[in-house]
């Protein structure tokens, strides 16, 4: 039996390194897996304010930054045909074998995905995240992801939630959707050296502190939890539009010396904040599938969360206690949390996570999502365009003649400068000592 082959891996996305959150951490930790299988990987992304051109980061991970600088929350503006001379160049010059884009609201990741499908590359799609479908901003959004998962080869979704969320916005049919969840680097995320005295109980909260995470529901629960429970402190880590009412309500309610307010936690001392508490607190409204969780767990909290999207998939019913994203059923749940506290035992829980969880397996699933995607047949033109037609009466046939202009501008880009013309770049040999020696969580990078 043959050794298995090695895959060239465009990863695109808006959502990157210095950027920290979910995405950003898939996209590092799965393409540094991948490197270590032996495939090369390459990630684009846009600029971020003077980080432009190209970096190499941990084992030789590099990163496009392409001179495009964020539009609207992290994303750039849509231009349909602007970065498809920039695709096209990064694909020749590092000779890809397959396009991963990640996340629906990545700009730059649907026109990469159209751009690869015009050049006739097999492309695969992540959806890290839920979307409504009432709302205005939804229905844009679902339509976007329609038109360019209509001709993406696999798609990826990180819960069976995810998934169903997925298929109905998308009409992409089931059997092409796989399910791999995210995981946890469990070296990075350890319990604290001695177990905490739990004559005060300490409740973690390091969330971004917006609607969607439920920052307005913590406004409410906070104070109901500090009544009931007078040997109960909060620390609460991230910042957002909603910080403001969280300062509003421990004035109001004189809770000062037992709701500590950090901002900004870098994603590097995450785990400094976690180990001092006893219970992580999530509060989403809506989530596909939480890290925060994972790295709480992995670092011996209980978790009370809401019971949203894809949570309840997360942990086993002993490790988390869910709740309906209501104030009075989370004081419930969290006085439940509390009364469950000496049963926990932190290393245990850091034991079993790492079972449960790892980025290897992550990439060993990826992989062969990759292996069935490349052997897709890669249909012409006139065949593709009628897959476009299903999106809608107007919407379908706008898509088709984005696609022909796309096509036709693609052919005019190989008649101004053939693919012989563009210069290959050689590969990087990183020493095997280097290469294995590297700590899993570091990211070291330079410029070029």
């Amino acid at each position: 039996m043959g050794e298995p082959e090695k895959h060239r891996i465009l990863m695109v996305s808006d959502f990157f390194y210095p950027n920290f959150g979910g995405v950003e951490n898939h996209i590092y930790y799965l393409s540094q897996c991948l490197i270590k299988e032996g495939h090369k990987v390459v990630v684009m992304t846009h600029a971020y304010q003077n980080r432009s051109g190209v970096r190499y980061m941990t084992n030789g991970l590099k990163v496009y930054y392409v001179p495009w600088k964020p539009f609207l929350m992290q994303n750039t503006l849509p231009t349909f045909f602007g970065t498809l001379s920039i695709t096209r160049t990064i694909l020749i010059r590092e000779k890809i074998s397959l396009v991963h884009g990640h996340q629906a609201f990545s700009t730059l990741c649907h026109e990469a995905l159209m751009h690869a499908r015009t050049m006739g590359y097999k492309v695969v799609f992540t959806d890290h995240s839920l979307y409504g479908f009432s709302d205005v901003g939804s229905i844009h959004m679902n339509k976007v992801l329609q038109f360019t998962l209509a001709d993406v080869t696999q798609a990826i979704c990180v819960s069976h939630t995810s998934k169903e969320n997925t298929v109905l916005r998308s009409g992409l049919p089931p059997e092409k959707v796989y399910v791999i969840p995210n995981a946890v680097d469990t070296a990075m995320f350890t319990p604290a050296p001695e177990r905490l005295s739990r004559d005060e109980i300490v409740i973690v909260v390091i969330s971004r502190l917006v609607y969607r995470k439920g920052a307005d529901l913590l406004v409410e629960v906070i104070p109901e939890v500090c009544r009931l429970h007078p040997n109960v402190r909060f620390i609460v880590g991230g910042d957002g539009p909603k910080r403001v009412r969280l300062e509003e309500m421990r004035e109001k309610h004189s809770l000062q010396d037992r709701v500590d307010m950090l901002g900004a936690v870098p994603h590097a001392k995450v785990r400094s904040v976690l180990i001092t508490g006893h219970i992580f607190l999530n509060s989403s409204l809506t989530e596909a599938f939480c890290i925060a969780i994972l790295e709480a767990a992995s670092c011996g909290l209980l978790t009370v969360s809401t019971r949203v999207g894809g949570v309840p998939e997360v942990l086993p019913d002993d490790m988390v206690v869910l709740a309906a994203p209501d104030p009075t059923t989370m004081v419930h749940a969290i006085t439940r949390a509390i009364y469950m506290l000496s049963q926990i035992d932190p290393q245990d829980m850091h034991n079993r996570m790492k079972k449960l969880y790892s980025w290897p397996d992550v990439a060993r699933r990826t992989e062969i999502v990759y292996n069935r995607a490349l052997k897709c047949s890669n249909p012409p033109l006139l065949d593709r365009l009628s897959r476009y037609l299903t999106c809608g009466t107007w919407a379908g046939k706008i898509f088709c003649i984005v696609m022909i202009v796309n096509f036709l501008l693609w052919r005019l880009l190989q008649l101004w400068k053939p693919d012989k013309d563009i210069e290959v770049v050689p590969d990087i040999q990183l020493p095997k000592s280097q290469h294995e020696e590297t700590p899993f969580g570091s990211r070291k990078e330079e410029g070029l």
